[in-house]
């Protein structure tokens, strides 16, 4: 056999021998490759003598794997609608801008709240304020995520110290839902029938306009879980927030649709609110690119009616700002006592500017305020 040949079949021999070697670590890749030695070259027997490799180039290249970090982390509850909120804020930031659409770009963490995790008591009992957002808030302020995504109707009127809320999405529809089985409307219940509802709001505004009708007040869980009960028949008919069943796309369980006349909605109710750390301009510029701005100055409006009436679950508060034809707010505002004997109203018009809007929520609260009088919400 002549040098050629030779040097060809170690090679080819060589070549074979790694590639039955077991496979390289996931994080590394093997490259093999030789060079065949020229015919003439003087030293090659000599190296052949010693059993030398020359001739064959093996080399070990590490591939250090690139964890991406997600350029937004979003803080959420893990309740389906919390969920589909905080992918629907995924993806309009990830319309307005391209770095995000990349994998990884953006992180979803679930975060388990107090409201989410008692649920054998009415929400009046376990305590005020903050019961879906405490915990997103603290993960928010430690760094654990970037944003937090909140329904607006949750969140306090007062924010935890080192954050800001300077995003609200456009608004879904504001009313409430009546879901039954059995009937299309309130109207229609027979007397006696039970309404389950974990809201005071609903239930006082259920037993001042059919005060034949019982309501079921622990009637709490996710939207799933409640459409679970009433099929099970633990109560007849339910109220749930139209804009919920619409992200959810779950509107086919709706018998009607209530008006606001016949119910007047939650403070903020409908909207979606994304709140970012006060000194994080990163995440602040992100979240500017969403703001609807009709929407955070109504939504501005009813929390200073609200935080006048320092209202709480053990308070029955409705209030809903909106753009009129003329293109300035109107304004409703309403409390009631927790069985629904006594409702007071009020409404305000004016400018669509934020401070006058405030000022509208701040003054129909303090209007209800004198009216109600001291006792009057029962605490």
């Amino acid at each position: 056999m002549d040098i050629y040949s030779s040097s060809f079949h170690q090679a080819h021999n060589k070549v074979s021998l790694l590639r039955r070697q077991p496979s390289s670590p996931v994080n590394s890749v093997s490259v093999i490759g030789f060079s065949l030695p020229r015919i003439t070259s003087p030293s090659l027997a000599k190296y052949r003598r010693k059993g030398s490799s020359t001739g064959f180039v093996r080399a070990c290249v590490a591939v250090e794997e690139k964890k991406r970090t997600a350029i937004i982390r979003i803080g959420t509850r893990g309740s389906p609608l919390a969920l589909a909120q905080a992918y629907e804020t995924r993806a309009k930031l990830q319309a307005k801008h391209p770095e995000l659409t990349e994998d990884g770009a953006i992180h979803i963490e679930i975060i388990k709240t107090t409201g989410d995790k008692i649920l054998s008591q009415p929400l009046a009992d376990i305590g005020g304020k903050g019961l879906f957002t405490k915990e997103i808030d603290e993960a928010l302020i430690n760094g654990h995520i970037d944003i937090a995504v909140h329904s607006m109707k949750d969140v306090p009127t007062y924010l935890p110290e080192k954050t800001i809320l300077p995003c609200n999405l456009v608004r879904e529809d504001v009313r409430d839902a009546f879901i039954c089985l059995t009937a299309a409307s309130l109207a229609e219940l027979p007397a006696g029938s039970v309404v389950g509802t974990a809201s005071l709001r609903r239930k006082s505004q259920i037993l001042h306009k059919y005060p034949s009708l019982a309501v079921e007040e622990n009637f709490r869980g996710n939207v799933q879980t409640r459409l679970s009960k009433l099929q099970g028949g633990k109560v007849h008919a339910t109220l749930l927030a139209l804009a919920g069943l619409k992200r959810l796309s779950m509107t086919e369980n709706v018998a009607s649709v209530l008006s606001l006349d016949e119910m007047l909605p939650a403070v903020a109710q409908g909207a979606i609110g994304i709140a970012c750390r006060t000194e994080d301009d990163k995440m602040a510029s992100y979240l500017a690119s969403l703001n609807h701005e009709e929407t955070r100055l109504a939504v501005a409006c009813e929390r200073a009616f609200l935080e006048t009436l320092d209202g709480s679950c053990r308070t029955p508060i409705a209030g809903y700002a909106a753009k009129d034809e003329e293109g300035n707010c109107f304004f409703r505002g309403l409390v009631a006592s927790p069985d629904g004997t006594r409702v007071l109203e009020t409404s305000r018009k004016g400018p669509y500017v934020f401070e006058d809007m405030v000022k509208m929520g701040k003054d129909a609260g303090q209007e209800l305020l004198s009216l109600a009088g001291p006792g009057f919400f029962g605490n």
